[in-house]
């Protein structure tokens, strides 16, 4: 099963690093976020990455394609027909692809623009600016039981978004603005969808969040993995830097594997 992560956007909220590189690329410890997204479907199995890219993409691109050289250690012998000995092979069991999904594509758009990729085959789909302790296996049994189209984990958080009304038998019935003191659940991605949900995105400029998943909500189509775990999203500096400190102490509830 392909796993298909979102990031292709500016990070404008933390560009303190963002003006430099995609949030996605931004580190944590000394590993992009991205990384340790990846790390996490890795761990319960799930290898096969496509990636939405776009804002300087070319970063990501280059991130990975020099990965092997990251993670080994390597002879330069420049006097003997610069050859390059590797001593030992470290690297992750992933087939990764890298999508240029377009600069200013909403959200909607990237996820259309990789359908070739997928094909008609039930993915997984999340953002690259958030890590969290889910089991994603148990998330893919979940989502194959209540047999919609799509399943989104929705978490409790004190903080700002949108809030989800969730109905008996965990169906997303609205979104709507959050208040203050609300207890209401967010979307905190760590989707699973059926590829059906191509044909609900008209084109580039559609906000999947907006448009595509009200859609399936008002056809009964959505439901809620209701999720009491970890999650973090790192849309700040402030964020940032705790989710650097919680991995640096060895404290980080998102690293499930050894």
């Amino acid at each position: 099963m392909k796993v298909v992560i979102l990031a292709g956007g500016y990070g404008t909220r933390i560009s303190e690093e963002s003006h430099l590189k995609p949030k996605p690329m931004i580190e944590i410890g000394d590993k992009p976020i991205l990384w340790h997204i990846m790390k996490e479907y890795s761990h319960y199995g799930y290898n096969d990455f496509v990636i939405c890219c776009g804002y300087k993409q070319h970063i990501i691109k280059e991130w990975f394609a020099d990965y092997y050289l990251y993670n080994s250690d390597v002879t330069f012998d420049f006097a003997n027909n610069n050859s390059m000995e590797v001593h030992n092979n470290v690297a992750e069991p992933w087939k990764v692809t890298l999508v240029d999904t377009g600069l200013d594509t909403m959200t909607g758009g990237r996820i259309k623009r990789i359908q070739k990729y997928v094909g008609n085959e039930t993915f997984m789909l999340t953002y690259g600016d958030g890590v969290c302790d889910v089991n994603m296996q148990e998330l893919l049994d979940f989502h194959r039981r209540h047999g919609k189209m799509i399943t989104l984990t929705a978490i409790c958080v004190t903080e700002r978004f949108g809030v989800l009304e969730i109905s008996e038998g965990n169906r997303i019935t609205s979104f709507r603005e959050k208040g203050e003191n609300d207890g209401g659940r967010i979307n905190a991605g760590y989707m699973v969808l059926e590829p059906e949900v191509f044909s609900m995105i008209q084109g580039d400029q559609t906000v999947f969040e907006r448009e595509t998943l009200e859609l399936a909500a008002q056809m009964g189509e959505l439901v809620a993995y209701q999720y009491d775990g970890y999650w973090q999203c790192m849309d700040t500096k402030r964020e940032k830097d705790r989710l650097d400190q919680l991995w640096r102490t060895g404290s980080a509830p998102w690293k499930t594997w050894i």
